[in-house]
């Protein structure tokens, strides 16, 4: 059996990620493993494809291999993906699976992402195995590698796969005829709204119509920001470099650009065109740049909008990637703005509600999304604060480090009502007082808001 293990970690043969791959081929000496090292090498394989294309048509399984960069895979295994695609290889039949490290910071968002891109191509996917990126230090991940491994061959010797995620996939819907731009307004309030977009905007498409659309409706002067024109030195190498004083290690300046022409804005609004079942790879670049901040929120309090050409209503992977971003950052997620609705595509609707964000300081509290996936980030750089100092500094100004679990009144408070509650005599005298015991604060913060609503009027 022939394993082609595609390597998509910028680090190349001293990734973490590729660490558990090698361990497990350590127990499987009669299956065939070879590698493709698509994160370190992806600009000689856009250059020439030729080995690629014989290692993937040659491989009986594909195993996709990754750290999970910001919700998706690196940019160069997006693009590697891409490359495949381009090249029309037909490896439909052939079996996929995939091994991820992180700290479990949506790399569930990472692995349907490849799931999706795995049925485009017709592969039959296998469900991959998402370990901790310490996981392989420990007893416990080694021999969930394994298992991970022996039920990928079973399923394989079985015939079985994993039934196809979407039902109907015939690519994207027409999009809606846009209705024609109304004129600029001529009054424009102080303040910049950023467009980040990698559409070439001397195109007739329908995102630069929309584009044009929320130029002339926007309140506030508008700036695009098309990432096809900046000079890219490279995808993120994961190497930490920024993470003690939050240069990045290229030079070609994208720290400085991207924090004073983007981050510098009252709101950002990406516009994008749906490829691959995400931004594709030019947005996926710049997304994974964007570390040079580590995981500092530094747009925290911003609203944010997106435009999209496609078909989002079949992509919910997509979407929720989309709501994640905004609550992991702190930005309220002003509006999804597409093509396949009406005329207008909800851009005027967009538009009047940044405005109101911004006017108002609108933020809303984080749902799921928001507070477990800075929980995550929270606990990770604790950890790390002699490494990640830069972090480390802004978590503590922002009072990120809450560390409910020590908050030592209410555990001793709880361990009180716990008591009472285990008292069959005790609980029976408060009876129903126990409920309004728990109102109590919450009936006073009501009282205080109505004493202060009559010394208003």
């Amino acid at each position: 059996m022939n394993i082609l293990v595609i390597n998509g970690s910028p680090a190349g043969k001293d990734s973490i990620t590729l660490q558990t791959v090698l361990y497990i081929q350590k127990f499987f000496p009669s299956v065939t493993f070879s590698f493709l090292h698509a994160g370190r090498k992806i600009r000689q394989m856009k250059q020439d494809f030729t080995e690629c294309e014989k290692a993937l048509k040659e491989a009986d399984l594909l195993l996709f291999c990754y750290p999970v960069y910001t919700f998706l895979v690196p940019a160069q295994l997006h693009r590697f993906i891409e490359l495949i695609k381009e090249h029309a290889l037909d490896l439909s039949g052939k079996y996929a699976t995939q091994i991820s490290t992180s700290k479990h910071f949506y790399d569930s968002t990472a692995h349907q992402f490849i799931r999706d891109n795995c049925e485009d191509l017709r592969l039959k996917y296998l469900q991959g195995l998402s370990a901790d990126m310490e996981d392989l230090l420990q007893e416990k991940g080694r021999k969930e590698a394994l298992s991970f491994f022996r039920f990928v061959l079973w399923n394989m010797e079985h015939h079985f796969a994993e039934p196809a995620f979407y039902p109907i996939k015939n690519g994207c819907l027409p999009s809606a005829v846009m209705a024609d731009v109304p004129a600029q307004s001529q009054t424009k309030k102080p303040g910049k709204i950023v467009v980040v977009t990698d559409t070439d905007r001397e195109k007739k498409s329908s995102l630069n119509s929309m584009i044009a659309r929320f130029e002339a409706v926007m309140d506030r002067e508008v700036s695009v920001v098309n990432l096809a024109e900046f000079p890219f030195a490279g995808g993120c190498m994961g190497c930490f470099h920024c993470a003690s004083d939050g240069t990045c290690i290229y030079k070609d300046g994208f720290d400085r650009y991207l924090r004073e022409n983007i981050q510098s804005a009252e709101a950002i609004v990406y516009a994008f065109a749906i490829k691959d079942h995400s931004m594709g790879y030019r947005f996926k670049l710049y997304d994974d740049r964007q570390f040079c901040n580590g995981h500092r929120t530094v747009t925290m309090g911003k609203p944010v909008g997106y435009m999209i050409s496609g078909n989002l209503d079949s992509e919910p992977n997509l979407r929720t990637l989309i709501e994640a971003r905004a609550q992991v950052g702190g930005n309220y997620l002003a509006g999804i703005a597409t093509d396949q609705t009406d005329p207008d595509g909800g851009i005027n609707q967009m538009a009047q509600t940044l405005s109101y964000a911004i006017e108002n300081q609108y933020l809303p509290p984080k749902n799921f999304y928001g507070v477990g996936g800075l929980k995550i980030f929270r606990d990770l750089i604790y950890q790390m604060q002699g490494l990640m100092r830069e972090d480390h500094r802004f978590y503590k100004k922002h009072g990120f480090y809450d560390f409910p679990q020590k908050h030592r009144g209410k555990i001793a408070a709880m361990y009180l009502v716990g008591a009472m509650m285990s008292s069959k005599s005790l609980k029976k005298k408060i009876g129903g007082r126990m409920t309004e015991g728990m109102l109590m604060p919450y009936r006073s913060v009501l009282k205080k808001a109505d004493g202060n609503l009559k010394k208003r009027s």
